[in-house]
């Protein structure tokens, strides 16, 4: 059933980070186009194997086959605002399969998260969500979720328990 709701046009920008996308959300001046930027700056000085745009400021969601595919809106595909330079033209990806949503601002966002905080529903898809309170940087957050393997969800968040060795 998913693969048959049409595309919606959401306020976010995206970045293919190695084979998923990280979808990045959050008000207006939360910073979007700063951490996309930053995420794909991480690649170029080797923090990060690989980034590229996919999309800035308006991106396309598209539930297909369980999976949430996002796009460049076609009207700014491979344009990202640089706060302060300005908006510039860099490669980018056609298309990605979200595997991370960051939240900027997120009024949930907590030192402990509760595991239900852990995960969003978009368009029938769960996915893995990190939340990043307005006072945070959010770069290292997101290299640290992303290098600790976050992979998309099938159907509901997994909770990890620890047990003493």
């Amino acid at each position: 059933m998913s693969s048959t709701i049409a595309a919606t046009t959401i306020h976010a920008s995206a970045v293919l980070v190695g084979a998923h996308a990280v979808l990045i959300r959050g008000p207006s001046g939360a910073g979007k186009s700063q951490l996309a930027f930053a995420l794909i700056d991480a690649a170029r000085t080797g923090r990060l194997s690989f980034a590229r745009l996919i999309g800035d400021d308006r991106v396309l969601l598209e539930p297909h086959h369980e999976r949430l595919l996002v796009r460049p809106a076609p009207a700014l595909a491979g344009l990202i605002e640089i706060r302060g330079i300005g908006v510039h033209r860099l490669p980018f990806e056609a298309m990605g399969v979200v595997g991370l949503v960051v939240d900027l601002a997120a009024s949930d966002a907590a030192r402990m998260p509760e595991p239900v905080a852990a995960a969003t529903e978009i368009n029938g898809i769960v996915l893995p969500r990190l939340g990043v309170a307005p006072e945070h940087e959010a770069l290292a957050t997101v290299i640290a979720c992303l290098s600790m393997g976050i992979r998309p969800l099938a159907k509901a968040p997994v909770v990890a328990t620890h047990h003493p060795s």
